[in-house]
């Protein structure tokens, strides 16, 4: 993996190297087969029974939970010590992303290995986790997460359920209602967060069967229909004490990180589902005449079809590059470290901003794609017999959970500026030199010589934007800047399109040599094709944060710099363009 140990966030300061990245191409056979064995699991056990799913046939679905239990695809995550198999975070975002093909039952699966087991894992004594987590990691039992309520969707802390404690001192009783709890309906065991005397935000693990608890009806959703999604409803649920996650007071801590894992999860999955969906809209272009021709001649279609590939060239490139960073850092983690897991989450909460990325960036991504192949198929991918209107419709959740994207775009921004103002990455040292090259013109030719030189220039000058920017922001507002949120917003997406370029740029640069002649051109075409699109939301986003922090004469020269910054020579884009749609076109799927 990765040669360098990269602090969270470091990207926006250093220039990284090829061989810092984990790539797709850099999987073990181990890793393949793992994938493989999932894929085949899917395409053999989920997808032919999807139309039953999608009709919410729970036992269904249980069923195939146990199947996922045997196949060892529910464990990956779990510590060897209790039956898991306690494989790497590339490993577990590659099962995710082929899981996805799966459609509802991914969400299923998702929900169960991420949020529902993870808090077990981490937070769990050896006494809970010998009690349950066998049972969950088998497929016996299926696991859900409450943390959502009717009145509290993204501020979680403002939960208002409550524990408190018997007059015997042997349980916690719990009382309110969680909403929106994937696999409420089919779930054994519920990590659920409560307040202790009101107060102490706190975990517990609660049986299904527990005396007080009850399920509310299954939702009527827009999208992902075959999952279960009810309320869990708390009337002095009596929960034995023995079974508190974690410490009183420190539940944050586990809705938190957990919430880490599943982001990136997300990222890997919804990149999976984009690859499906784009291989449909590619299939269908080739089928479907127009004017007597097939409408994948067409360059209003191929030009899709090249910006899909593209976009999924970065997406992927972002979510296996996270993979490598946290598999980086908890590869220096001994086993016999005291507090492991405490210590553990630590490692993964350092990647915060770039778990906050890939959720942002991949769902936005998918949402690009399944909106193109609707419109490749025209009047027909309205209509529910075609698999278009499924994804379509199925994309859109993912905006939301795990954080909405507006609220992952105000921790991305908000965590980079509060750990420059506690000193963790010297952004402050770096933005006064950025100021600095922003007075001085630059006259810096580029080496043709050196592969991506003018993708390479432009990462580098849209870091030094967003020094320039966020500097400014600081200067400005100071302490008070955390509550201009269109600027956290803004300086967030300049931040998300430098890290999505950077990966799909080092990516190419790594695997180039490796490649086909063929092979070369669809990958320089995908960086060129991406690397502009890119530019152009980064110049624009860079631009608006500008207007939104000064006026006058500032504004000017902010402005001037801006366009110094964001400028890339993208000559040969059409031909570019032409050569991707090409290529997808003949393997009718996502072409890398």
């Amino acid at each position: 993996m990765a040669a360098r140990l990269f602090k969270g966030a470091e990207y926006l300061i250093t220039e990284a190297d090829k061989n810092d990245v984990f790539t797709p191409e850099d999987f073990s056979d181990e890793q393949r087969q793992i994938g493989d064995t999932t894929e085949q699991f899917v395409l053999n056990e989920v997808v032919p029974h999807r139309e039953q799913i999608e009709h919410h046939d729970l036992p269904l679905t249980v069923e195939l939970m146990k199947k996922c239990g045997e196949l060892g695809l529910l464990m990956i995550d779990a510590p060897e010590e209790y039956g898991g198999l306690e494989l790497d975070k590339a490993t577990s975002m590659l099962a995710a992303e082929k899981l996805s093909q799966a459609g509802s039952f991914s969400v299923t699966y998702s929900a169960h290995t991420g949020i529902g087991t993870l808090p077990l894992v981490y937070y769990g004594t050896g006494e809970q986790k010998e009690k349950y987590l066998g049972k969950i990691i088998s497929g016996e039992w299926v696991a859900a997460y409450c943390l959502t309520e009717p009145g509290s969707g993204s501020d979680a802390l403002g939960a208002s359920a409550t524990a408190t404690l018997s007059a015997d001192g042997k349980h916690y009783l719990l009382n309110g209602t969680k909403q929106f709890i994937t696999n409420g309906g089919i779930a054994n065991l519920f990590t659920i967060f409560a307040k202790i005397d009101k107060q102490h935000f706190t975990g517990f693990l609660v049986e299904r069967t527990t005396e007080g608890l009850s399920i509310g009806s299954e939702e009527n959703k827009m999208g992902v229909r075959g999952s279960s999604t009810t309320q869990v409803i708390l009337e002095d649920a009596k929960v034995p004490v023995e079974n508190l996650l974690g410490d009183i007071g420190k539940g944050h801590k586990i809705a938190f990180n957990v919430l880490n894992v599943g982001r990136f999860k997300l990222g890997a999955a919804v990149t999976g589902a984009a690859k499906t969906a784009l291989a449909t809209g590619i299939k269908y272009a080739n089928e479907r005449k127009a004017f007597g021709v097939t409408i994948g001649t067409f360059g209003a279609i191929q030009e899709k079809i090249a910006d899909m590939n593209a976009a999924l060239f970065a997406s992927e490139s972002l979510v296996y590059r996270l993979a490598g960073l946290i598999d980086d850092r908890l590869a220096t983690l001994p086993k016999e470290t005291e507090n492991y897991y405490e210590v553990y989450q630590q490692g993964i909460e350092e990647y915060s901003v770039e778990c906050a990325i890939a959720k942002v960036f991949c769902s936005e991504v998918l949402a690009d794609v399944v909106d193109s192949v609707v419109q490749i198929h025209g009047g027909y991918g309205f209509i529910q017999e075609y698999a278009a209107e499924g994804y379509y419709r199925d994309e859109r959740i993912n905006r939301i959970w795990e954080g909405t994207n507006e609220i992952n775009r105000l921790l991305i921004a908000g965590i980079i500026l509060r750990r420059a103002m506690k000193g963790e990455i010297p952004l402050q040292k770096e933005a006064m030199k950025a100021f600095e090259s922003l007075m001085s013109p630059s006259f810096e030719e580029l080496d043709d010589s050196i592969p991506f030189a003018a993708e390479k220039a432009l990462i580098a000058n849209l870091k030094q934007a967003f020094l320039v920017l966020a500097g400014s922001g600081v200067q400005k507002f100071m302490d008070t800047i955390k509550d201009e949120q269109e600027i956290l917003m803004a300086v967030a997406d300049l931040a998300i399109n430098i890290f999505a370029i950077e990966s799909a740029v080092l990516r190419a640069e790594k695997i180039l040599p490796k490649l086909s002649d063929s092979k070369k051109a669809s990958v320089t075409a995908a960086v060129k094709v991406f690397t502009f699109n890119g530019s152009e939301k980064a110049a624009s986003a860079a631009r608006r944060t500008a207007y939104y922090i000064e006026e006058g004469d500032t504004l000017t020269m902010l402005l001037a710099g801006i366009r110094r910054f964001t400028k890339y020579d993208a000559t040969g884009l059409l031909t570019a363009k032409r050569q991707l749609a090409a290529a997808a076109l003949e393997t009718e799927k996502y072409i890398f």
